[in-house]
């Protein structure tokens, strides 16, 4: 009997084609239907002032988060960036850094804090939900791959460049399949061109759901759909996690079936 020698083996390992990371020059496109949406993301529920703190995804800083704070904070959410610079990965002093920052979050409002990652940002929001679930209210990735084979992204070798972490070990991918013990939503695009989407696709739950929107994997932050969707998933009352509907008026052809079959 042939006894696999990762863990993964039997995942999907090929990272996105030539056309869709081309088609990750939309970025500038995508910002700019955000600001032209701003009078139907407006309409979007107000917040209820509870705390979001948001991680960048691989290289990025705060800055690629911003224009996504900003419009949540102006739906009343007390938002904020990670503040640790650019995001090149969990080295030393990281991880305790955002675990200081998310306990320091937690006290100053005395409430739960919503954490959201976008790609590599959404590892630490999910790593963080499962060590501290009393202090988070829910989970919201971006083009987060945290299943299927961790080689099936056209970065990888960036990722093993600047962490300096090698990609393929068990201990450190396996644990990253299982879903925070509180609601988790997964944002992906069947059309990212850095991440196969496969590989952001959570099993849904109880309290774990997927939202499919039409994006890039670079612009899934600046996204309109993807901002309409996490203000929806923030609105919800604590304790009463329902999954996203998708079939009420314009939901129903902006928001395409994430169980649906096909590649596209």
């Amino acid at each position: 009997m042939h006894n696999p020698q990762h863990w993964y083996e039997y995942g999907l390992a090929r990272a996105p084609g030539l056309i869709r990371l081309a088609l990750e020059w939309r970025v500038p496109l995508e910002f700019g239907a955000a600001m032209l949406a701003q009078p139907w993301l407006a309409t979007a529920v107000e917040g209820d002032g509870h705390p979001v703190l948001v991680f960048p995804g691989m290289l990025a800083s705060d800055g690629s988060t911003g224009p996504l704070r900003r419009y949540l904070g102006g739906l009343g959410y007390a938002c904020y960036g990670w503040g640790l610079g650019n995001n090149l990965g969990p080295r030393d002093g990281v991880l305790d850094a955002c675990r200081a920052l998310l306990h320091e979050i937690s006290r100053r409002h005395r409430r739960r804090v919503s954490l959201i990652g976008w790609s590599l940002g959404g590892i630490y929001a999910r790593e963080l939900a499962k060590e501290f679930p009393r202090r988070v209210r829910l989970v919201i990735t971006l083009g987060t791959p945290f299943t299927g084979h961790p080689k099936a992204t056209n970065a990888w070798r960036v990722y093993e460049l600047v962490t300096g972490h090698r990609i393929g070990a068990p201990d450190l991918h396996a644990p990253l399949r299982k879903p925070p013990p509180l609601p988790t939503t997964s944002i992906y695009s069947r059309t990212d061109g850095v991440v196969a989407w496969q590989c952001c696709v959570e099993r849904p739950g109880s309290s774990a759901e997927n939202i499919e929107v039409e994006s890039s994997h670079l612009g899934l932050g600046l996204n309109p759909l993807a901002w309409y969707a996490i203000a929806d998933r923030l609105a919800q009352r604590q304790g009463n996690w329902k999954p996203f509907e998708r079939s009420e008026g314009a939901r129903a052809w902006l928001f395409r079936d994430p169980g649906r079959r096909g590649l596209f």
